[in-house]
């Protein structure tokens, strides 16, 4: 058979070809958009679907593919394809570790405590503390757990200082002073009368500046002299003294501490939890004492302010500091458990205090 007839023949047969493969694509477009159309609502194919899909739309190219794609916009299938790609080149499921170990829960808390008890302590400075404890860290782990807890550097944190640290930091220059009234019966009826006292901070010991019924200025100027004097007055080595907004604590008594060596702070107004040891005094002594007295004349009120502040000093026990007495009488005996149980009393009966019988 001669060349061309070989030619002519191949073109036949490669047409017929072509047509029958235009034929089947252009039908199972039409059957594809015909299935898809009776379809409600979203196609949800699987993965392998998706991979099939994928493979066969990047040889197919964009433009062929936005002529034919029923199932998926041509960038959705594209983004298929890429995804696909991604993840051969995935190797994280053969790591022998995901990554750095997170740091547990109770060392986070230490670390943020650290933080927030000292203002001034930067990165390096907590790590070193954690050392001393036994944890190791590095200052970049730490500087994520602060700002994951939302806790500012140390930059920030050094401009805030709240009242509690400063009262810790300054506890044994601090003395705190406030009034109580009590109602007392007299020749001419019932009669207030104003209490002045001054607590210590750190040792809680108390010191009864004064009780009058007419606290006016001339008698706290005085109350001012007594308190700074030199060598017995209760603020001595105390450099600040605070005490609330009442006009009692007028000028001429605050130039006195000044004069004496004694800051006195003015507290905010309605603000008598930044005056707590004063203010749960008050509360212990009326509750203890004066509220189970019927006081009659200012030398019965004088007694039972003096028998309860002997009593709170030497006798009773402080939560606040311990659980333990303030300023024991007798040390020696305090927690043993041979003797005999003693009783002693004051304001007959009312107050009570339980010791062994030194031996």
């Amino acid at each position: 058979m001669p060349k061309t007839s070989w030619l002519r023949l191949l073109g036949y047969l490669s047409g017929m070809v072509n047509q029958e493969l235009l034929l089947k694509n252009e039908f199972l477009v039409a059957e594809n958009r015909i299935l898809k159309s009776h379809i409600k609502g979203r196609l949800l194919l699987s993965d392998g679907e998706k991979a099939t899909l994928a493979e066969i739309a990047k040889r197919l190219g964009r433009k062929a593919l936005a002529q034919i794609a029923c199932v998926a916009k041509p960038d959705t299938i594209l983004a298929w394809y890429r995804k696909l790609v991604a993840r051969k080149f995935d190797g994280s499921k053969q790591r022998a570790a995901l990554g750095r170990p997170r740091v547990e829960r109770e060392l986070e808390d230490l670390v943020v405590q650290l933080a927030q008890n000292n203002s001034g302590w930067g990165y390096d400075r907590i790590v070193g503390a954690l050392a001393n404890l036994g944890h190791s860290l590095s200052d970049q782990a730490v500087g994520n757990i602060l700002r994951r807890r939302s806790i500012p550097p140390t930059t920030e944190r050094r401009k805030n200082t709240t009242w509690k640290d400063f009262i810790r930091s300054h506890m044994s220059v601090l003395a705190a002073t406030d009034f109580f009234t009590a109602e007392v019966l007299t020749w001419r009826g019932l009669v207030t009368y104003y209490v002045l006292f001054f607590i210590h901070l750190d040792t809680r010991r108390v010191s009864i500046a004064g009780i009058t019924e007419h606290p006016d200025g001339v008698w706290m100027e005085q109350i001012g002299r007594n308190a700074t004097a030199e060598s017995w007055g209760f603020l001595q080595n105390h450099h600040y003294l605070l005490h609330d907004r009442d006009t009692k604590f007028c000028k001429d008594f605050q130039d006195t501490l000044k004069a004496g060596g004694v800051m006195p702070l003015k507290l905010p107004a309605r603000s008598p939890n930044l005056n707590a040891f004063a203010e749960r005094w008050v509360r212990s002594v009326k509750e203890e004492c004066l509220s189970k007295l019927v006081l009659l004349g200012e030398s019965s009120l004088r007694r039972a302010v003096n028998q309860y502040t002997t009593h709170f000093h030497e006798e009773r026990n402080h939560q606040g500091k311990g659980n333990i007495l303030l300023f024991p009488q007798n040390e020696e005996i305090i927690g043993k458990r041979k003797g005999r149980v003693r009783c002693k009393d004051r304001l007959g009966g009312l107050l009570k205090y339980y010791h062994r019988e030194a031996a």
